[in-house]
């Protein structure tokens, strides 16, 4: 399998708190990796890192073998503008959606083209109502997040994400801000994706889920990775004891 998202020897502190320690972590082609841990063991900041929404202490990042959120010559941080486009490629979806309040549904899933892509507006609004369709959402394409459900707002969002056409998608906890009872369309949507091939790593809670979709799960704890394997093995013979450990708390 070819490397398509690569972190190598990541470190990220806020103050004194260090919250990646070294990380590497690969993504292959057509890969879907779950991430799991408890919280604050760094599985959402590794996602940001990735997707430059954070700069790194350390380390760096790269996709199909370039290295992102850096200048090649001087090594300093690119202004924002760069680092917009080089996000295109690398879609998240985030907990608590994230959407434009004021924009109803359709304008949600256009703005990334409108802005990162200058797409004409009729064109943008076009590929956004397709994508929506896709989400299941066409009848709601002029409805207001406010005026969806929790899961709705989700699809939206993921639509939002996938209709710049990325080459890896981030899920960070995609459910954990839903009710229980829409947990499961969100979760269908992702499994939808996965068959058709994209690249995802997706940082869940949803523990059956993560068993069933992924092809390696990695265990995070205290900014390091302990443990990562095919899904049988992870689950089911677990090395490190605290893969044990936390399985243990899970079951």
């Amino acid at each position: 399998m070819k490397d398509l998202l690569v972190a190598k020897n990541l470190h990220k502190r806020y103050g004194q708190h260090k919250v990646l320690k070294g990380v590497d972590f690969t993504v292959h082609r057509g890969e879907v990796k779950a991430i799991l841990g408890k919280s604050g063991s760094g599985k959402s900041t590794i996602l940001r890192v990735m997707n430059l929404l954070e700069p790194a202490d350390a380390g760096e990042v790269l996709l199909e073998g370039q290295r992102l959120g850096v200048n090649p010559q001087t090594g300093r941080t690119l202004p924002e503008a760069h680092l917009a486009r080089q996000r295109q490629h690398i879609g998240m979806v985030f907990q608590r959606f994230n959407l434009f309040a004021h924009m109803n549904a359709l304008d949600n899933v256009a703005s990334g083209l409108l802005l990162t892509q200058n797409m004409p507006r009729a064109s943008a609004h076009e590929k956004a109502a397709a994508m929506l369709t896709r989400m299941g959402l066409q009848d709601h394409q002029r409805h207001f997040p406010s005026e969806l459900s929790g899961g709705q707002q989700q699809r939206v969002a993921i639509a939002r994400a996938l209709v710049l056409e990325p080459k890896v998608m981030l899920f960070d906890e995609p459910t954990s801000a839903l009710d229980p009872e829409l947990v499961g369309e969100v979760l269908n949507v992702i499994e939808e994706l996965a068959a058709g091939g994209m690249t995802m790593v997706v940082v869940t809670h949803e523990v059956r889920f993560a068993r069933a979709i992924a092809d390696e799960v990695a265990l995070f704890h205290e900014g390091q990775i302990v443990e990562q394997a095919p899904p049988e093995q992870f689950f089911d013979h677990p090395q490190s004891p605290i893969t044990r450990s936390f399985l243990s708390h899970l079951h």
